[in-house]
């Protein structure tokens, strides 16, 4: 797992200074520890920063050959297989990401069919002069761009385009509001006016500065609900995940897992427990899980234990404090580039910060609830609207409410990017599946997948995400509706896995689910925190600064929580992101700067 980046030039421009280079490698090292290199090509110039897990002797990037050079940001997982199609002599390394430049030798802009993996990969044609930007099909490794007078520059985060100083920080006011109502921007445009995504599953290639080509691969197979009796669905599910924590468990250094209590990281664990049974791995399973020091949050630790015992696991639990969040509260913030207001980021990166003391790699559920159905809102959508049935995303944020000033409330325009991934899906095998689909498009890279890339990236951490692999949306994706949802309960096929083999996980026991309490944290010291958010000019542009003050006083309500943890994020990541605060204080002192 690294960074990468670089700037493809027209052929009319000239090379900017090495200093600009120097300024984008310098806010990439936090994603790669292990190294950094500069290499300047034919019309494009190369970045990358290394975290070494495969191969950590002999994988440094870039990566050559007669025709092409590669840099890359992920794990090709199929790469054994792949290596076993070409002369061994081809190879000069022993980096996965080797074999994505074989690929695209034979293949050209193709070779991400042959890939299975999480991946931002950008390769320069010795020949053409071309530059080839893929990122996976889930979107898990992100990648952005943006032009400017003298070509397009790339990166694996939108700071580092903003590093450069060839594009300036700026507020895109739609996506701002898309922010505070969703909690994520959604599509292509990012809040930066300029910078835009590379899309999950997209490639491009640049020609001559500019964009020439560009072509997409889907995440999710094609075809109608299929008929599947359930004995024979989950003797697939569990080949699946055999296969699929198999190839995620390879790496040359130490890896463990986040363990919330839940049904998802419940599969991973029973999976990488199988594993060790089998192969007499005597090296312990390492766990983590986060609780909170808040009376009545919502704890799944003790459930969590349980499982960790279960499977002979070594469980760390962290007790987060509010201390230790207002503390650190910048800085997480800051990790966050382009905003995801997931108030998950706390525990994601303190639990992050306290795994890389003994890890390098950590495996997470992410992507559980999207491909089996997890989330309520699914089955909220399937009811008539009589029995109080209403679509996924129909409400934001501050909906409800007169916080926001009336510009913003009464702009829908927020709801768009969730309408057209909606219209978009509409080959998806069932309604339901539809559902899904969007989340699967815009809310699993935009939110889940950005926070855990950025949480875990900014403590040198590789996250892995084995429930987002070919394997499991072929076993998963056209199942019929009633191995999905199940009455009103979710996950039907897995919780039905997990019963026949990991009964600890007692998957048709009530969850509390995960939250955290940042309402009873924020209320705690509402006064001086409201005053700081509701004066700030950010937030005087967008609400009433005297209905925040009040917003503050009650953050312990369930939709006030929402709401003041909004502002709360968004002050902060104008401050750090668009100002240029620093975020080496705590809360209070980053707010009154």
């Amino acid at each position: 797992m690294c960074g990468i980046a670089g700037i493809a030039w027209s052929h009319t421009a000239t090379p900017c200074d090495p200093s600009i280079l120097q300024r984008m490698a310098a806010s990439l090292a936090h994603r790669g520890p292990d190294g950094s290199h500069i290499v300047r090509l034919d019309q494009a110039d190369f970045i990358h920063t290394r975290l070494a897990i495969i191969d950590p002797q002999g994988g440094d990037q870039p990566l050559r050959s007669d025709s092409a050079t590669l840099i890359a940001n992920g794990e090709i997982y199929n790469d054994p297989d792949i290596r076993k199609k070409f002369a061994s002599s081809l190879y000069k390394t022993g980096s996965d990401c080797e074999s994505a430049l074989r690929l695209w030798e034979q293949e050209g802009t193709a070779f991400t069919a042959g890939l299975r993996g999480m991946y931002a990969i950008a390769i320069h044609d010795t020949r053409s002069r071309e530059l080839t930007l893929s990122r996976d099909p889930f979107g898990i490794k992100p990648l952005y761009i943006a032009s400017f007078p003298g070509g397009i520059i790339f990166a694996s985060e939108a700071q580092t385009i903003l590093a450069s100083g060839l594009v300036q920080p700026a507020i895109n006011s739609e996506r701002r509001d898309e922010l505070l109502q969703l909690g994520f921007t959604t599509g292509r445009p990012t809040i930066y006016p300029g910078i835009r995504r590379i899309l999950p599953g997209e490639t491009i290639r640049i020609t001559n500065g500019q964009i020439s080509w560009s072509g997409k691969q889907r995440a999710l197979p094609a075809g109608n609900a299929e008929e599947i009796s359930e004995e024979d669905a989950i003797k697939r599910l569990d080949a699946a995940l055999t296969d699929s924590i198999r190839v995620h468990e390879r790496a040359d250094v130490p890896f463990g897992m986040f363990l919330s209590g839940g049904i998802d990281s419940a599969a991973v664990l029973a999976t990488m427990k199988r594993f060790r049974d089998h192969s007499g791995d005597a090296a312990p399973l390492l766990a983590w899980t986060a609780t909170f020091d808040v009376p009545g949050a919502a704890d799944e630790s003790a459930a969590a234990a349980e499982m960790a015992k279960a499977a002979g696991a070594q469980h760390h639990i962290l007790k987060i404090h509010k201390d230790d969040v207002w503390r650190n509260l910048p800085s997480i913030v800051a990790a966050m580039d382009d905003p995801v207001a997931d108030y998950a980021i706390i525990p994601t990166w303190l639990l992050a910060r306290e795994a890389s003391k003994e890890v390098r790699v950590v495996l997470s559920g992410e992507g559980g609830d999207e491909l089996f159905a997890g989330y309520g809102r699914y089955r909220t959508a399937l009811r008539p609207w009589w029995r109080g049935g209403r679509r996924p995303w129909r409400r934001g944020i501050f909906d409800g409410t007169s916080i926001l000033r009336s510009t913003i409330c009464r702009n829908a325009r927020w709801r768009d990017g969730i309408t057209t991934a909606a219209m978009n899906v509409a080959d998806a095998p069932t309604r339901l599946a539809t559902f899904q689909a969007t989340d699967i498009a815009e809310w699993l890279p935009n939110d889940l997948l950005t926070k855990l890339d950025r949480c875990l990236m900014a403590h040198g951490i590789e996250g892995r995400t084995p429930l987002l692999d070919p394997a499991i949306a072929n076993a998963s994706w056209r199942l019929p509706d009633r191995l999905r949802l199940h009455g009103k309960t979710g996950k039907w096929l897995l919780r039905t896995w997990l019963a026949q083999h990991f009964p600890a996980a007692q998957p048709f026991a009530p969850k509390q689910g995960f939250t955290v309490p940042i309402g009873n944290w924020i209320e705690s010291d509402s006064r001086q925190i409201g005053q700081l958010v509701a004066s700030d000019p950010c937030i005087q542009e967008i609400a009433f600064p005297e209905r925040v003050r009040a917003l503050f006083l009650n953050a312990s309500g369930r939709r006030e929580r929402h709401a003041a943890w909004t502002l709360l994020f968004y002050v902060l990541w104008h401050r750090i992101h668009i100002r240029g605060i620093p975020a080496d204080g705590d809360l209070l002192s980053t707010l009154a700067a």
